[in-house]
């Protein structure tokens, strides 16, 4: 998350969220109509695609879905960063205006919000409190306070509503996206929606994602690699999660720093990566970002964020264990039976779709075969990823929801690739990688 410009109130009642999905569905079929009539009487015969992607129609969208924040936000920010390449690119396009930062509600609907969970007179246990918010996103805003003993806080408030309207917010949404015609009507998006409901309503619940942090901190609080902010368990409420207040700056900063700087920083996240797949069993799952920061003075890197974390299955780890493996060592033959196990192929599909598939999962694998530190800085990878993605994506006879553990490691992963490439970092994943798959034995991994 990063620091917001303007407020706005966040719709709470379920017949307030409804109407706003109305309004923003009216005005996209206005949009389309006005749209129709213009290109009709220059000659023109518009795609539905052409009509629906229009500068007004992606306004609209991106607006109306960030007032409402919560699920409606989120589920355009999952689809755009987990299936964007598997998706018509106008439907891509729009969703991923998304990505950007909710408007922060005002400190009138924050200050009701404040006293529901720390009751009358909340305030005057804390020195300081900043009503400005440090940050907004789709489910929650932070700000930063400083308690009577001086010590400093980041407090991460819930917007009002937005877990009674989890349910009828994704099915909403599921609803816009249909009428839009860009979804095939044969693609059963149901099980992908329903793991979607149960993955916000964790994120929703501050105290389960104050129990991940502190585990994490159990985990890595040795490490002298990794900094993690302490929760403050008196301040913190399933709507509220009060955490120590950690410094750094982005880690999109370290553009600048020398090569090793960048190279270390980037092999740490790697190996944090492997090390909860096959060790921890679970995975921070959110790859903004602002989920990181560098401390300057320490070197550390700060984890903030771990509300999107998930546990794996054994029985997945075990099936992504053997397709890591496969696809380090070129196997197509144990990468394709791996790939089943995890559930990514329907029974009937067609070979050539299959193998696009696997070609998909080598071309992701390149940095686990490569000899030495990988330049990501110099690699085409996310770019030959995307385009052989596309190529599946036009085809809608192939279009398959994977497994929504799958879409949710696959999103972690895209997003390290990501930073790597951002940071042009050099490194050694495949050293790393087998590292790790050796320190952890086939089925030793512990929840």
């Amino acid at each position: 998350m990063s620091g917001p410009e303007k407020s706005a109130a966040v719709p709470s009642s379920r017949l307030a969220r409804l109407a706003r999905l109305g309004s923003l569905a009216s005005g996209v079929a206005g949009g389309m109509l006005a749209e129709g009539v213009r290109q009709w009487s220059r000659g023109n015969r518009p795609s539905v695609g052409d009509l629906l992607l229009t500068p007004g129609n992606a306004q609209r969208v991106a607006d109306q879905l960030s007032r409402l924040r919560g699920a409606a936000m989120k589920v355009g920010q999952l689809l755009s960063m987990d299936a964007g390449d598997l998706m018509p690119p106008e439907l891509a396009a729009i969703l991923s205006r998304l990505r950007a930062d909710a408007q922060p509600m005002p400190m009138s609907q924050l200050v009701p919000v404040l006293e529901t969970a720390w009751g009358a007179g909340w305030d005057s246990q804390f020195e300081r409190f900043s009503f400005t918010p440090l940050a907004a996103a789709s489910i929650g805003q932070v700000h930063a306070a400083q308690l009577k003993g001086g010590e400093r806080l980041a407090i991460k408030v819930q917007y009002p509503g937005v877990r009674q309207s989890i349910a009828s917010d994704v099915d909403n949404v599921a609803t816009l996206l249909r009428l839009s015609g860009l979804l095939p009507r044969t693609l059963d998006f149901a099980p992908l929606l329903e793991e979607a409901k149960r993955q916000l309503h964790d994120e929703a619940d501050y105290l389960k994602e104050a129990a991940y942090l502190e585990s994490y901190r159990g985990r890595l609080a040795a490490e002298g690699d990794f900094a993690l902010p302490a929760v403050h368990a008196g301040l913190t409420t399933p709507d509220i999660l009060a955490m120590t207040f950690m410094d750094g700056v982005p880690i999109e900063s370290l553009a600048g720093a020398p090569q090793a700087e960048r190279d270390r920083v980037l092999g740490l996240l790697f190996e944090l990566l492997f090390r909860e797949i096959f060790e921890f069993r679970c995975v921070q799952t959110d790859p903004n970002f602002a989920n990181y920061r560098y401390d300057e003075g320490s070197g550390r890197l700060v984890l903030l964020d771990f509300g999107a974390t998930r546990h794996f299955s054994e029985r997945c780890i075990a099936a992504y264990r053997r397709l890591l493996w496969a696809g380090q060592v070129g196997d197509l033959d144990t990468l394709s039976a791996a790939a089943i196990d995890i559930g990514y192929f329907q029974v009937d599909i067609d070979p050539a779709h299959k193998r696009q598939v696997l070609d998909i999962f080598l071309t992701a694998c390149e940095p686990l075969r490569h000899e030495g530190p990988y330049d990501f800085g110099a690699s085409t990878l996310a770019v030959r990823i995307r385009d052989v993605g596309l190529r599946l994506g036009r085809d809608r006879s192939f279009w398959h929801t994977p497994p929504a553990d799958a879409l949710f490691l696959h999103r972690k992963i895209g997003g390290l690739y990501l930073l790597a490439a951002r940071l042009k970092a050099r490194v050694d994943i495949r050293a790393i990688f087998l590292r790790c798959l050796e320190a952890v034995p086939a089925g030793a991994a512990g929840e």
